[in-house]
């Protein structure tokens, strides 16, 4: 383009001017360079390389071991089916005896990820939450002397212990195991990703249009960064009052509906919830914290509605839609 623009100043006999046609064909001929997306908000999902092979293999097994219940009739994988998405397809979970949970199971995939557990934040981090569904007694309703008593008498889980910690089968490894194990659970390599890494044709122009549309309806502000979500808290009904929503689900509110206030008691807390993460939202309905919604296109509607003030037209809420399934990763454990 240099040259060209030398020999047009030299030969030409309007030489000192630069005509727009001229311009425009410089521009057609020249290279166009890459586009930058790494201001983007969203980044993609790196591996985690510092994961111990071994300990994985071996929380996987607690992981799907229903003897972490008190009555030997179900696990962790028992409401969190990798296959199906890291969640559970139902309102609710059921736990021990048919005990039915308050909140919507979240999926376990990327959940590293989050700045914080369960829906109200009240789990720092992984190995904490662990504790959770241990003792609750409408999930596990255990505890860790039974469980480390049950463990401790299988001489092959004994022995997969002592492989990896120095005093065996105890409370504090059960839990750095499994904690180990969904830390390996991330989804790689989504299409989004590829795309933010320069491989332009990993979105069609209808993921593109979503994710535009994703951004200017201002979605982003609440989801964003490696997990597009999972990383602040969020009141539901930001701008529109949450009572309507309730209303029209039908049933009376528990203490599940009351978010982050449960744990600190703070009215400002109230309907506070963490923001789920939307890397596998395709995969995961129903969705929100009830459980109440069935799909994702509803819940786009309800989330235009009831967090931002605006009636998002069906075809947006269409591509928005193609947008989130692009987010979608791979994992051996989950089903494509």
């Amino acid at each position: 383009m240099q040259a060209f623009m030398q020999y047009y100043r030299v030969h030409s006999p309007h030489r000192h001017i630069i005509p727009k046609a001229v311009m425009s064909l410089l521009l057609l001929c020249t290279p166009v360079l890459a586009m930058d997306l790494s201001s983007e908000p969203i980044s993609p999902i790196n591996p985690d390389n510092q994961l111990n092979q071994g300990k994985i293999s071996l929380g996987r097994e607690l992981f799907h071991d229903p003897r972490l219940s008190s009555d030997n009739s179900i696990s962790c994988a028992s409401c969190h089916n990798l296959k199906d998405g890291g969640a559970d397809d139902t309102n609710v979970s059921m736990g021990v005896s048919g005990a039915l949970g308050t909140a919507n199971t979240p999926t376990v995939f990327n959940s590293s990820l989050n700045f914080a557990q369960f829906w109200n934040g009240r789990a720092a981090n992984l190995n904490e939450q662990i504790n959770g569904p241990i003792h609750n007694p409408v999930e596990m309703n255990a505890n860790w002397p039974l469980i480390v008593k049950r463990l401790s008498q299988d001489p092959t889980i004994r022995q997969q212990f002592e492989a990896f910690y120095p005093d065996g089968v105890s409370t504090d490894n059960i839990r750095d195991a499994i904690t180990e194990f969904e830390r390996s659970l991330l989804t790689l390599n989504a299409p989004f990703d590829r795309w933010l890494r320069g491989e332009e044709s990993a979105l069609n122009n209808e993921q593109k249009k979503g994710y535009r549309l994703f951004k200017s309806y201002g979605c982003i502000s609440c989801h964003q960064g490696t997990n597009v979500g999972g990383n602040m808290y969020a009141p539901f009904g930001a701008v529109k009052d949450i009572s309507e929503y309730f209303n029209r689900r039908g049933t009376s509110l528990n203490d599940s509906d009351l978010g982050r206030y449960t744990i600190t008691k703070d009215a400002a807390d109230r309907y506070l919830f963490k923001v789920p993460s939307l890397r596998l939202a395709s995969r995961t309905a129903p969705y929100f914290h009830d459980g109440s919604v069935k799909d994702l296109e509803s819940a786009i509607k309800i989330m235009g509605r009831f967090q931002l003030g605006r009636e998002i037209p069906d075809e947006h809420i269409t591509a928005i839609s193609r947008f989130i399934g692009s987010l979608k990763g791979d994992h051996p454990e989950l089903n494509q």
